[in-house]
């Protein structure tokens, strides 16, 4: 806040103090300086939130908001949660998070939650000889990210379904 707008705040007698100096003005100058770095957080507020422009040590915590937190893994469950995704995959999954969101539980969000975390285009179908089944094709590029692609697989589809991960050039 600017030492005139606190000014404008204090009761006249003060204001016309203010008018000539002295350690009033002083102490309004120490008060602008103090509320400098909050001034600065609160006018790019919206960077926080922004999948693009949030600072990286935020980025984990907003895919607790908008419930993407299982592609993150933790050590213990009291532990900080790491991710073997890379800080580029995270924010493209915070900015998809709400299409997803609408699609949660269809072959087509799954889909969408593998590629973006995995960078990989993956195949999702349901066999019409096996209800309540998905298979999830992997190519053979993403195979070293199994257990990320399990992990998001077991969180992304129907609760009653059950599924299969498939590598590329594995049977079937």
């Amino acid at each position: 806040m600017r030492r005139e707008a606190i000014e404008r705040l204090l009761p006249p007698v003060y204001q016309r103090a203010a008018e000539r100096g002295g350690v009033l003005v002083a102490l309004l100058s120490a008060m602008e300086t103090m509320h400098a770095p909050t001034e600065d957080v609160l006018a790019s507020v919206d960077d926080l939130f922004a999948p693009y422009r949030a600072p990286d040590r935020l980025v984990l915590f907003l895919l607790g908001w908008v419930a993407m937190d299982h592609v993150l893994s933790r050590t213990r469950p009291d532990a900080p949660p790491v991710s073997s995704v890379s800080i580029g995959r995270l924010r493209d999954l915070l900015a998809v998070s709400a299409s997803v969101a609408r699609r949660r539980g269809t072959a087509a969000g799954l889909r969408e939650v593998v590629e973006t975390v995995t960078g990989h285009p993956v195949a999702v179908s349901e066999p019409a000889d096996r209800p309540f089944h998905v298979v999830v094709r992997v190519p053979a590029a993403a195979a070293d990210q199994l257990d990320l692609i399990r992990r998001v697989v077991a969180a992304e589809k129907p609760a009653a379904t059950t599924a299969d991960i498939v590598t590329e050039g594995e049977a079937s």
